[in-house]
């Protein structure tokens, strides 16, 4: 593999991450305090789990989206579509974290974690026609999807949004 190759394989691997990173820096800061107070399903995961798979997660979406650019020519070929595709499921895959860990909406979180599930599914099928090992390469990244979107559901089932009883003065004197 020629070195300009190997600089375009690493920038669709390292692409993915980018969000991942930041996101990384807003779960951590969720961890101790909110998180921590949540009920939980008794299938969920160790917290140390959650960085290892997501970042072979992101390696192996980054390189399934080379493949397909490679093999599809690019933006100007038939890996245009799917290349769309990868791109929204990726937005989707980052605005997760800002709606669960940061603005600890749970119900959100479950509709826009099935909306991520969905496009993931959309674009392994999408990829495997141009590429089948990028296709291939997104049965792992959907099956975690598919158990995420349950893990989820599960917490928001576990925590329900607590009604208010404030009254509109109650409201307004705290707002001041």
């Amino acid at each position: 593999m020629q070195k300009s190759e190997i600089l375009k394989v690493a920038g669709a691997v390292v692409l993915p991450q980018l969000g991942g990173f930041v996101n990384g820096y807003l779960t951590k800061t969720q961890i101790d305090g909110w998180y921590e107070n949540l009920k939980f399903p008794s299938f969920r995961p160790p917290n140390w789990v959650f960085g290892p798979v997501w970042t072979s997660l992101y390696a192996g979406m980054g390189y399934a989206s080379y493949l397909v650019w490679k093999t599809g020519g690019g933006f100007d070929g038939p890996a245009r579509g799917p290349l769309i595709l990868y791109g929204t499921q990726l937005a989707l895959n980052w605005a997760w974290t800002p709606i669960f860990f940061g603005m600890h909406q749970l119900k959100w979180s479950v509709v826009e974690i099935l909306a991520l599930t969905g496009s993931v599914a959309a674009t392994g099928v999408a990829f495997y026609q141009i590429n089948k090992l990028a296709g291939y390469l997104f049965v792992p990244y959907f099956a975690w999807c598919a158990f995420a979107s349950l893990l989820n559901y599960s917490i928001y089932k576990l925590n329900p949004e607590k009604e208010s009883t404030a009254t509109i003065e109650e409201v307004h004197e705290k707002s001041n």
